[in-house]
């Protein structure tokens, strides 16, 4: 029994978390009898072995030579020597996938005897050299740290002919790539292939903790504790022959989710040539031979139906035959991920969890996000302001400064400034600046580049493959057709069209949802069965939030008093000593606004949350100090019973105005004791508007069960709650700083911006005993939803939310998430 290595044949595709995605992959294809290359992984116990000690964990490196061996009889291939040499490919592959952040070293194996015997086997010295070339400087610089592989190589490559002499070949080109490494780093690259598959496993395992690496698991909330495996695999080689290349390609179309074959294909290439962006390759329906066409279509339909989920294959072909190299869960786009969602469950490839799992409520708000006006699009083309146009690699409209450094796009973004990013083409050490920006342009470069695999994970506009753009990173200046651009000049990007426009453009009101969309959160309320109330505060909101999906709706009175100009009249009658009569002129305040909304909201429910005088959010706008100097007793609930009486009485006069029959509460923030539950009960006597209470401290939420008794309606203010158990200020649970350097300083054991503390959850227990005496309780959540906050509501029992009216969808993405977990 081998304590670290697995071979493809002898693995479980389901350990993931041993094998990592790309070996979990490879293990199935295996299974599966496609035609994939002979190899092994070595699991990330060994790699969280090697991070503990920054060595290699004992009996490790007898292990892999001993699988080599194994590697090597069942290939009848010989690593190092003839008649066939066998090469290989040592790539890293962690659990979750982390595209191009790790790293990778192809051609490994190569000394003279193996040289000279490639040649004999292939009759080509110039491949040859090219393989010699190639695998030197992906060592050099993945394993020695190296930054050029030194100029002249390629042309020294170009040079050899296929029938030279391949001894003096290799000779020639190791020792120009030794002598621009030494000229670089001092170091040697190992003539014994042994050292050098050892050397390469330990830089894999170091890779896992390189700055991009780290950068990006910090984006994406990826644990740093994982580690990676690494799959050391036979080569095959795309850049052996014309009729021989590399691809990458999608089962459907990763950009719209459009069904269908998508992907490019670069002849006499390498894997890495496909990727890196330095080349643009064909579309791969274009580019392949028929039969190797028909045969790549019958084997991704049939991995697409065994795994349920659109899968992201890179291949290569040698000599007209198909190899598959890779396969894992395609990164996709917001627009995408979301009309994948919802065909694969109609198709019935997959469940209704497992579809809702592979959309985020972040896709969701993306495809929500707002575009350019279309008539300043069409007059921007009118007046030339057209750059150029490349391939749209991730959908968004965005408009910013230009930027030419990734550094400088982190230190721009960070002074508050939106950013274009302007690249000839992008690399792993580039994603710091790519995060900041809220636009991607680059030179070069396919859709399945770096910039653009990337970007659609981040769901940021991303252009590629640009090819008139000529990025001067020295002058900080961007050429077009002679046209020319400096850094920090007005540019507005669209990832749908590949278009890049120089000067801003106005934002249009975001898009209705898609059909996709429609129907993908028609399963999520479906399965969550809960209940949406949304946000808004004019009539012109009602029926943005009905069609959100929202089954009610909540306000505030003051909310709506600083919408339509008429605050500082609410504040003048408190300050006013005219008692009754300043009262008076408070419901007239208030019948006169809600009766438009109350109007357009129709006969559904509207909850109403009451004016709060020491509401920390409106501090300034309710001049507070002045008000509750004069008054002191409105810093609690029920200190003047005839201005909640006044609001009770706005209200019945707004519903009246309204013409229709909507459902109203007015609910009272701060309420902690029963005693003011049942004050409150009597004010609102006779009323035809319901009376209720917002829970917002820990008191309030321990005595929920008495308090409910005596309420129509309980809302749980959680933000507020969560503030309060902290001893922080609410507003900061809205923000990113200060929580965002507190949490990553480990002083706080949870974010409560998106978790639920342990202390507040308990409370919540007792708030969700309240629903048993017939009390409609609520969770108000302000901002951005959680998911992992959603699911434990869920799980305590709560099903009626009321959230911001652009979250609406995304909370119905995460309750059906909830309900089907």
């Amino acid at each position: 029994m081998t304590a670290f290595t697995l071979a493809f044949d002898e693995a479980d595709p389901a350990d993931v978390d041993r094998l990592g995605g790309k070996g979990s992959g490879l293990a199935r294809m295996t299974r599966q009898g496609l035609r994939v290359p002979a190899g092994y992984v070595i699991g990330t116990d060994a790699c969280r072995a090697y991070l503990g000690t920054r060595t290699l964990p004992d009996g490790l490196a007898d292990e892999v030579l001993a699988r080599l061996a194994a590697l090597e009889a069942r290939t009848g291939k010989t690593f190092g020597g003839g008649p066939v040499p066998l090469l290989l490919s040592v790539r890293s592959g962690a659990p979750v996938s982390m595209p191009g952040m790790m790293d990778t070293i192809l051609n490994l194996g190569l000394d003279r005897t193996a040289a000279v015997a490639l040649a004999e086997a292939t009759g080509d010295s110039r491949f040859v050299a090219d393989v010699v070339a190639r695998f030197h400087a992906m060592y050099a610089e993945t394993v020695l740290g190296a930054l050029d592989p030194g100029a002249g190589i390629g042309d020294l490559v170009a040079d050899v002919g296929p029938r030279d002499d391949a001894g003096a070949v290799y000779d020639r080109v190791w020792a120009a790539c030794e002598a621009a490494l030494a000229d670089d780093t001092g170091d040697s690259v190992p003539a014994d292939p042994r050292a050098q598959l050892v050397g390469a496993v330990e830089a894999v395992f170091r890779s896992w903790n390189t700055r991009r690496a780290r950068t990006y698991r910090d984006f994406h909330k990826i644990p740093h504790d994982l580690g990676t495996a690494v799959v050391v695999q036979a080569m095959v080689f795309g850049n052996l022959s014309d009729d021989s290349g590399s691809g990458v390609v999608f089962t459907r179309n990763p950009v719209t989710g459009e069904p269908g074959l998508f992907g490019e294909y670069l002849a006499h290439s390498q894997g890495e040539d496909v990727v890196a962006g330095t080349r643009t390759p064909d579309p791969v329906t274009e580019a392949l031979a028929p039969d190797l066409l028909a045969e790549l279509r019958a084997t991704c339909s049939e991995l697409e139906r065994a795994q349920g989920d659109v899968l992201d294959i890179e291949f290569t072909v040698e000599r007209s035959t198909l190899y598959l190299l890779q396969v894992r869960s395609a990164k996709r786009t917001p627009e995408a991920a979301v009309r994948i969602a919802a065909d694969i469950v109609a198709e019935g490839l997959t469940t209704p969890a497992t579809a809702l799992r592979g959309v985020s409520v972040e896709q969701v708000r993306q495809v929500q996000r707002p575009g350019f006006a279309d008539t300043d699009v069409e007059r921007a083309r009118s007046a030339g302001r057209l750059l150029t146009t490349g391939i749209g690699a991730c959908p968004g409209q965005v408009s910013g400064v230009l930027v030419l450094d990734p550094d400088r796009a982190g230190e721009r973004a960070a002074g508050g400034e939106d950013v274009v990013l302007a690249r000839t083409v992008t690399s792993p050490a580039d994603l710091h600046g790519m995060i900041a920006a809220q636009g991607i342009v680059t030179a070069t470069g396919g859709s399945t580049s770096h910039a653009a695999v990337v970007a659609r994970a981040l769901g940021t506009a991303c252009v590629v493959g640009a090819g008139a753009l000529r990025v001067d990173e020295a002058a900080r200046t961007l050429e077009v057709d002679g046209r020319r651009l400096h850094e920090g000049d007005d540019v507005s990007l669209d990832g749908s069209t590949g278009e890049l426009f120089a000067g801003r453009f106005a934002v249009s009101t975001p898009a209705a949802a898609t059909g996709a969309l429609g129907d993908l959160l028609g399963i999520a309320a479906a399965a969550g069965a809960g209940e949406v109330l949304a946000r808004v505060t004019l009539p012109a909101d009602v029926d943005a939030a009905r069609e959100a999906g929202a089954a009610g709706l909540v306000t505030a009175i003051d909310d709506v008093l600083v919408a339509t100009g008429h605050l500082d009249g609410l504040v003048a009658h408190l300050l006013a000593d005219g008692g009754v009569e300043a009262l008076d002129g408070v419901a007239d305040l208030v019948a006169q606004e809600f009766a438009p909304v109350l109007a357009a909201a129709g006969d559904v429910e509207v909850g109403v949350r009451a004016i709060d005088l020491v509401a920390d959010e409106a501090r300034e706008l309710l001049q507070q100090t002045a008000v509750t100097t004069r008054h002191p007793e409105l810093t609690v609930p029920l200190g003047r019973p005839a201005l909640v009486e006044a609001q009770l009485r706005g209200l019945e006069r707004a519903v009246e105005k309204a013409g229709g029959a909507p459902r109203v509460h007015l609910a009272v923030r701060h309420v902690s004791d029963a005693a003011e539950a049942t004050a409150l009960r009597e004010l609102g006597r006779g009323a035809a508007v319901g009376v209720g209470a917002y829970v917002t401290g820990p008191r309030a939420a321990f005595a929920a069960e008495a308090i409910a008794a005596a309420a129509d309606v309980l809302w749980v203010e959680v933000r507020t709650l969560q503030a309060a158990v902290f001893g922080i200020p609410a507003r900061h649970l809205l923000t990113a700083e200060p929580l965002d350097g507190y949490v990553r300083r480990g002083l706080l054991s949870c974010d409560p911006r998106t978790t639920l503390d342990p202390a507040v959850a308990d409370l919540l227990v007792r708030v969700a005993a309240a629903q048993e005496a017939g009390c409609r309780v609520g969770m108000r959540l302000s901002g951005q939803v959680s998911e992992e906050m959603v699911a434990q509501l869920h799980g305590l029992g709560f099903r009626r939310f009321a959230v911001d009216a652009a979250e609406v969808r995304p909370l119905l993405l995460a309750l059906g998430k909830a309900a089907l977990q």
